[in-house]
């Protein structure tokens, strides 16, 4: 975690110091495809049973926090000078490798395993077919994707729709109603700790099936107001949705794969469904459509898709 944290230390530097800003992006986004494994894996070794679930919310919620405090602060700092907004970056990312040293250092989940490419590789390839083959694991995988699949086409939808919808061209209001479902997201991961369990993982599955439908409403809206309440209930439900399938996952990937090689074959999963998704949403714009019937469309469809997922574990 503390080398991930450095390479991203390293890119936020060099775009810092005017170097190729896609050398710094490169080095930032390395650092972060392997941060997250490890980040959420480490879970599953200090923690267990329902403390897991409860500590999946405490990352989720504080994450989006992160992300949500971090957005408002560099559109502030972006403004007032990009130069310090990127100094800042650095100072945050040094705080971040200094914080890892106090991390409980824990003995090797799979010791002696060669860091070559080739076994890499084949270890990586092994685990996402064992994985993909178990019911459980299958199921968290497939729901985690399509959410943040689903989350990152949301945040696009969002800028063509705001001016043909509410008739708003500035650049701050997609960040505000972004922010809505960020605040609504880390109320819902604080529920799902509170009222979800391993054993009674399908409670989470509604909130799934409301993700789309209230995409689909909110699509149809023309007023700001009601725009950021059905918002904040999406991110809700996103939260309450995401967090117990993270701690299946995790829970049944230690026993199998390992924790950090469960996560990182889930960031594959979710990394091809926003490809897809978006890809989806790409052609779509390009056909014309508008954005009102893209936005019902799709949520229309996400909602069958949890429905059929939910269905099928159901019947398992």
């Amino acid at each position: 975690m503390m080398v991930a944290n450095g390479l991203k230390l390293l890119g936020a530097a060099a775009i810092c110091a005017g170097l190729n800003p896609f050398f710094g992006y490169t080095l930032v986004g390395i650092g972060a495809a392997a941060y997250s494994p490890a980040k959420y894996g480490i879970l599953g070794e200090l923690t267990s049973g329902p403390q897991l679930v409860k500590a999946n919310g405490l990352m989720e919620a504080s994450t989006i926090a992160a992300i949500l405090t971090g957005s408002v602060a560099g559109g502030v700092l972006a403004d007032w000078h990009i130069l310090a907004a990127l100094g800042v970056c650095v100072l945050v990312y040094g705080g971040a490798v200094i914080a890892n040293i106090f991390i409980p250092k824990l003995a090797a989940a799979r010791p002696g395993q060669r860091w070559q490419l080739g076994q890499l590789l084949t270890r990586f390839l092994g685990a996402c077919r064992t994985l993909w083959q178990d019911g459980e694991t299958r199921f968290s995988l497939l729901g985690t994707s399509l959410f943040w699949g689903a989350g990152v086409t949301l945040r696009f939808l969002l800028v063509l729709w705001v001016p043909l919808a509410l008739g708003i061209t500035d650049n701050a209001t997609p960040t505000y109603l972004n922010a809505m479902v960020a605040i609504g997201i880390v109320a819902g991961a604080g529920a799902a700790a509170r009222l979800v369990t391993l054993e009674k993982v399908s409670r989470c599955m509604p909130a799934g099936v409301l993700i789309g439908i209230l995409v689909a409403i909110f699509s149809l809206q023309h007023q700001l107001l009601p725009s950021y309440v059905i918002l904040v209930l999406i991110g809700a439900c996103g939260g309450f949705f995401v967090v117990p399938l993270n701690a299946l996952l995790q829970a049944r990937g230690k026993r199998s794969v390992g924790a950090g090689n469960a996560v990182a074959v889930q960031n594959l999963g979710e990394n091809s469904a926003m490809l897809l998704m978006l890809g989806l949403y790409s052609l779509a714009v390009k056909t014309g459509a508008p954005a009102v019937g893209i936005g019902v469309g799709f949520g229309v469809l996400f909602a069958a898709a949890i429905a059929l997922l939910w269905l099928r574990r159901a019947g398992e």
